[in-house]
Formats: C-alpha cells, sequence, structure tokens
C-alpha cells in the first residue's frame, strides 16, 4: 500500500478491500466517514500553532533572558511538534527497522540538541512537521479523484416485487429483477430498459458529458444518472459484475501493479538509504580519528546526510505521479490496470486494431438497392424482407430495418436457412432466394455480378429469375479517422494496422479509408494471434479489440486494449486498459496522458536525487546545514508531491 511518510494511506480508496456497499476496511462508507479526505491533511495543523509560537517566544527572549527561559521554550516546541516523530521511531527501533525517515530524523534531532544547536533542531522538526501537513493535503486530491467513482455506487434500489414497489439492499435484487429508478435516482445495477424512457447521465463513467435518451431496449449501466422520466430496468448483473463494480475493482488492482519507474525506486531505495547513513558514520568518525579534526564539528555534517538518506521523495512522489495519472484517465472514461500500462505504451511501435466493433459500428447498415432491370426498388426490397422475415441474421435485421418491418411475421411464408450461403423462402409470390452469389449460381440462377468495394452484397432471386442486389456495409464510427489521425500525432510515427476476420475485400476498404499501414483479413482467433506475433515478435505492439475472439490477443499484447460498453467481458477482463464509451478518439488521449505521467515521474526522480546529492556534498563540505538538508527531504518531497498532481491534469 502506497502511504504517505506518517503511514496515512494515499491510495486507500483502491488499495484497501472496499465492500459491497462501498465501506472501507473500517466498515464506514466514504460518505459517512467523519473528515473527508480535504480535511484530513490540515486536521493536526493546529498541533503546529503552539510550538511555532513557543519557536518564536525562544528565537525572541533568547538573547535577553538567558538560556533556561530559551531553552525551556525551545524544549516545549521540540517536544509539542516532535513527538508523534519520536514514538514512530521508538516502534520502528523496536522493530529493528533503522532505515526509515522517523528514525532518521529523530536520531538527526536529538544528536543536534546534544551538539546545543537547539535552534536548529527545533526549526528541522517544525519545518518536517509543516511539510507532512502539506503532503498529506496535497496527496488527498489523488485520493478523491478515485473515490469520485465511488460516489456513483448506490447502496439501494427500488424493486417491484409481487405487484409493490420496495426499497432494498443491491445484494437483495435478484438477477433479472425489475427495478425502478425515478428522475434524478442513479441507476442501480447494469440492466435492460424495459418500459419508460429517460435522458441518462453516463459521465461518472465513460467520461461523455452529454446524456444520452434511453428507451425500452437499451442497455443501461449502474451508476448513471437518470436525470428525467421513470425507467422500469430488468437487472442483467449483480453488484459485484456490474459496470461500476469492475470499474472499481481494476482501479483498486491498479495500484497494486508497479510501473519500471516504482520498481527502480524500490530496488534503489534498499541500497541508498544504508549507503548514505554508513558515509554519515564514516563522515562524523574518520576525519577525527585520522585528522584530529574537532568531533562536533563532523557529527553535525555527518547529520545532514543523515537527513538526506532519507528516500521518502522518491517513495512519495513516484507512485503518486502514476496513481495520479491513472485517475486523470479514469475521470476521462479509460481504465488503466496499472502503471506498467505507461511504460508498455511508451516503448510501443505498432498499434494493431480490430474492426468489427473497434474501428466500425458493429452493425450492418444497408447502403444501396441494385434492382434488375424491370425491377422496382421497393419490390425488391420487399421480396428481401419477405425472405428475412424469420431469420435473426445481422443482413435480415439490416433488412427488415430498412423495409420497416422488424416486428412483421407472415403466416404465409416458410423460410429455409442454407449455412453459409443464405436463406429460401416460400412465399404466394413463389420461390424467393436470398444470399450470395455462391447459393444462385448452384440454383441456375443467371446474373452479372458487379462485385463491390469492402460491401456485403445479397442477392435475390423469385422463381428462378435474377431480382437484383442490395449492398450492405458495416459503417466507420464517426470518430476513427480523426482518432487514427490524432493518434499518429500523439504517439509519433507508429505503425497502425489491422487484424479483422471479415472479408478482404471489406478490410481492404477499412484500412483505405482510415490510412492504415496494412491489414490482414479473414482470421480465426488463433490466427490472428499468430499473425500478431509475426507482426510483434518482441511483444511491445498495442492491440485494440473488442469482442470474444480478441480475448486471445489483447492477452498476448505488450499492451491490450478493449472496448467496454459494448465489449465482450472476456476481452475487458483481458485488457490492460479498457475505453468505456467504445471511441477510438479516446485512444489518443491514452497515449497522451501516458506519455505525461511518464515525463512527471522521470521529473521527480532526477530532481530529488540532484538537489540531495548537491546538499550532501555541501554538507560534507561545510557550507551547508541541517535546514539544508531538511529541504532536501521533505521541501523536496512536498515539491515532487505537487508535481506529481500534475499528471491528473493530463489532457
Amino acid at each position: 500500500m502506497l502511504t504517505t511518510s506518517r503511514g496515512k494511506p494515499i491510495l486507500d480508496a483502491c488499495s484497501c478491500c472496499q465492500s459491497e456497499s462501498g465501506a472501507g476496511p473500517d466498515g464506514a462508507s466514504p460518505e459517512n466517514r467523519p473528515k473527508d479526505d480535504a480535511d484530513a491533511g490540515f486536521a493536526w495543523l493546529p498541533r503546529l500553532v503552539l510550538p511555532g509560537c513557543l519557536f518564536a517566544a525562544g528565537l525572541a527572549v533568547g538573547d535577553r533572558l538567558g538560556w533556561p527561559p530559551y531553552w525551556g521554550l525551545m524544549l516545549a516546541a521540540y517536544l509539542l511538534c516532535g513527538w508523534p516523530v519520536l514514538r514512530e521511531a521508538a516502534e520502528s527501533a523496536a522493530r529493528r527497522d533503522f532505515f526509515n525517515e522517523f528514525t532518521l530524523m529523530g536520531l538527526a534531532t536529538l544528536v543536534a540538541l546534544t551538539l546545543g544547536e537547539v535552534t536548529e533542531a527545533v526549526g528541522v522538526m517544525l519545518f518536517y512537521s509543516l511539510g507532512e501537513a502539506v503532503q498529506e493535503k496535497a496527496a488527498g486530491a489523488s485520493r478523491r479523484s478515485i473515490r469520485a467513482l465511488l460516489a456513483a455506487k448506490p447502496e439501494q434500489a427500488n424493486l417491484l416485487r409481487d405487484g409493490r414497489l420496495e426499497t432494498v439492499r443491491l445484494d437483495e435484487v435478484p438477477l433479472g429483477g425489475v427495478v425502478l429508478v425515478k428522475p434524478g435516482e442513479t441507476i442501480p445495477l447494469d440492466g435492460v430498459v424495459i418500459a419508460g424512457s429517460a435522458s441518462v447521465d453516463a459521465s461518472s463513467l465513460t467520461g461523455e458529458s452529454l446524456p444520452e435518451t434511453v428507451e425500452k431496449g437499451a442497455r443501461v449501466y449502474g451508476g448513471c444518472l437518470c436525470l428525467d422520466g421513470d425507467l422500469t430496468i430488468e437487472t442483467t448483473s449483480g453488484p459485484g459484475d456490474s459496470m461500476v463494480g469492475r470499474i472499481l475493482a481494476m482501479v483498486e488492482g491498479a495500484a497494486a501493479v508497479k510501473s519500471r519507474s516504482e520498481r527502480f525506486i524500490t530496488a534503489f531505495a534498499r541500497r541508498y538509504t544504508p549507503a548514505v547513513a554508513a558515509a554519515a558514520l564514516l563522515v562524523a568518525v574518520l576525519p577525527p580519528l585520522i585528522a584530529g579534526e574537532e568531533w562536533g564539528k563532523w557529527i553535525y555534517r555527518a547529520l545532514i546526510l543523515l537527513v538526506c538518506s532519507c528516500p521518502c521523495a522518491l517513495f512519495l512522489s513516484v507512485p503518486l505521479a502514476f496513481f495520479a495519472g491513472i485517475g486523470a484517465a479514469s475521470r476521462r472514461g479509460l481504465l488503466i490496470k496499472g502503471g506498467q500500462v505507461f511504460d508498455a505504451l511508451a516503448k510501443a511501435t505498432l498499434v494493431v486494431f480490430d474492426k468489427t466493433g473497434t474501428l466500425t459500428q458493429g452493425k450492418l447498415s444497408l447502403l444501396r438497392i441494385e434492382p434488375a432491370a424491370g425491377v422496382a426498388p421497393d419490390r425488391l426490397l420487399e421480396l428481401a424482407a419477405l425472405a428475412e422475415s424469420r431469420s435473426n441474421h445481422p443482413v435480415a435485421r439490416a433488412i427488415l430495418a430498412a423495409a420497416g418491418k422488424a416486428d412483421a411475421f407472415s403466416p404465409e411464408v416458410t423460410t429455409r436457412d442454407l449455412s453459409g450461403k443464405g436463406v429460401q423462402a416460400r412465399a404466394p409470390e413463389g420461390e424467393i432466394l436470398i444470399g450470395n452469389a455462391r447459393l444462385l449460381r448452384e440454383r441456375g440462377v443467371a446474373f452479372a455480378d458487379g462485385g463491390g468495394d469492402g460491401e456485403l452484397a445479397a442477392h435475390v432471386a423469385l422463381n428462378q429469375v435474377y431480382q437484383g442486389r442490395l449492398l450492405f456495409s458495416d459503417r466507420l464510427k464517426p470518430d476513427s479517422l480523426p482518432a487514427l489521425r490524432e493518434l499518429r500525432a500523439a504517439a509519433g510515427r507508429k505503425r497502425l494496422y489491422l487484424l479483422t476476420g471479415d472479408r478482404e475485400e471489406a478490410a481492404r476498404a477499412v484500412c483505405r479509408e482510415l490510412e492504415l499501414d496494412g491489414f490482414r483479413a479473414g482470421l480465426l482467433p488463433d490466427e490472428k494471434v499468430a499473425a500478431f506475433r509475426e507482426l510483434s515478435p518482441d511483444g511491445r505492439a498495442v492491440f485494440v479489440g473488442d469482442g470474444v475472439n480478441d480475448a486471445p490477443v489483447i492477452a498476448a499484447s505488450g499492451v491490450g486494449v478493449a472496448m467496454g460498453a459494448l465489449g465482450s467481458a472476456a476481452a475487458v477482463e483481458a485488457a490492460d486498459a479498457v475505453i468505456l464509451d467504445d471511441s477510438p478518439a479516446r485512444l489518443p488521449l491514452l497515449f497522451r496522458i501516458a506519455a505525461k505521467t511518464r515525463r512527471v515521474a522521470g521529473e521527480n526522480i532526477v530532481f530529488a536525487l540532484a538537489v540531495k546529492t548537491a546538499v550532501m556534498i555541501l554538507g560534507v563540505m561545510g557550507t551547508g546545514g541541517l535546514w539544508a538538508a531538511v529541504f532536501a527531504d521533505v521541501g523536496v518531497a512536498l515539491l515532487a508531491v505537487l508535481n506529481s498532481l500534475r499528471a491528473a491534469r493530463a489532457a
């Protein structure tokens, strides 16, 4: 768990287990906790006021009243503000943990008092305590960015049971239960609208600011706000597997998955602190023993190294930068499952896309009707609708929707599915064939196939006479082309490639229209994985997909990105990042957030190490004091934390 230097969890909303009701480890829900994170950082600040006043009084009267009153004021100030640190130091020492900031800071100030440097000892402890308060205040902003998700998680639902409306807990709502959502209420669970219509605000989940109008048959998600109208919803998930539940689980897990920078800091700090503490011991002992130097002068210089040996600026700011980036992404409809995703995005040289449902809308639409000579377009569409009236095939749904007969059913029509070819129907008009060119050729129907540019053709014949064809296409999402152009600009010159199980003609048309660098078509799921590995032998490529068949290649990629709203649960679970609203426009944003987060983390590492190194050199040379050492520790940590929060504003 990532903590502040006083042991308070920075990311407790994500690293501590939450109950289904959103309760924290203490059993209290976030909204019922006694203090908000905004106040937690300054809750103990009044305890600094009295020590600060005593310190100022000691400085003001020390010369006039002599050392007894001066030392009395200073020691009182030291104990009032330093007692929590000394207590933590004693407890750490009892556990044989000698290399943490409590033991280092406590030892340094106590030795300074022994050397008679009472002003510096008290001033250092005051500045340290003030810095801790401000650090916790700054870290609270990151906690709030993620806890905002918990506000979208309702705790009760209006359940319709036996003709009565009951207010029950979410875990009492059965799968397939019917709930009523009134205007101004939050949708409790994922489900399908079975009655009513309303505008729904899904910004808390997807980042989309514009409300969406939903009506009967629409899918809705728990955590979205019903703005107007009543919705009667049949639930399709329980509290644990709802969209908001999955979001929280993913964000909670993200804090535990460390980036390369975080792993570096952990390994570095394991050696850095003991090494600097050992150097401080040598500085304190060797010059007096070898050169006969004054003990007090070199012990004081050693204290500077001892204070600088605490790596809290790195331990605190680098993980916080990554978590701030994860929080920024979550507020914009992007779920990141760990800081390592940002590192992998930076290394990727290739972005590979699935087609259907990722770059396209995922459903066929009738583009145009091409009747044979002497056949009216409406007549051709009517014959096709009759033949497809009993089918649930995507082509059939597109035809019935275009003909306005989605709910039509004629008892006089009988149909027979011809697998992989089309449909044979018998109607009062005669025998109707609808399907691909192969079907009509096998049945001896004469026609001239004009081909199509990435379009799917359904040919129609009546009593062995060709009537014409209907052309369909899975339309591109409106933001696909702008998103891919922006991606090239945001992520540098990366290759963009397409892998799809669709026909080669359709893949070629999409590849040309979206200005992709290449494609492979007609791939089965295992063939997709093999093709992906051929394109990216080092496994550093990014794959973006949405379907069940995309889950294997998403899992095999350096970074797997899933379309979360329409995408399958398998793809979402396998992915490293999830786009909640299925919009390709979120992908360039993902790369920008990753780049800024890594840049901020790198700045923190360089800044902290540079300042600490400079202060240690100056301290050994005798030109720096404990004040500078505390700035190198607490001050640098504070500045690095504030810099980390820039990642939360990544655009």
